[in-house]
């Protein structure tokens, strides 16, 4: 079976949102499906979409599980968006939690180092 999956984010202000995800990714949206919606792709049939949702804004939680967890944080540093907190499981698999403008949690996990 084959399938794309789209991870929707309700936005109070589009404009501000696209520039924090554009900074976060690091990279433009891939595109503009209409007047109230951005879309990046984030691997092959995986995309991520902020929308327009005043009334909803700020409850979202996504967590994108990276193969290069430190390159992806410091890359993100690197263009001024820092998590709000980082831990490690029991297991060793680590994430961090970063909060978009309207309070929206995007996590990036990892694997364990080693």
């Amino acid at each position: 079976m084959d399938i794309d999956l789209f991870a929707g984010v309700a936005v109070s202000d589009l404009p501000r949102a696209v520039e924090w995800f554009d900074r976060f990714l690091g990279a433009v949206e891939s595109f503009e499906p209409n007047d109230t919606e951005r879309v990046w792709t984030v691997a092959q049939h995986r995309h991520l979409y902020v929308e327009l949702q005043p009334e909803h804004a700020g409850h979202a939680q996504v967590t994108l599980f990276v193969g290069d967890f430190d390159g992806f944080v410091e890359a993100a540093a690197g263009r001024g968006i820092e998590p709000e907190l980082r831990e490690t499981y029991g297991n060793g698999v680590r994430k961090a939690v970063f909060r978009d403008p309207d309070g929206n949690e995007v996590g990036v996990g990892g694997a364990p180092v080693g």
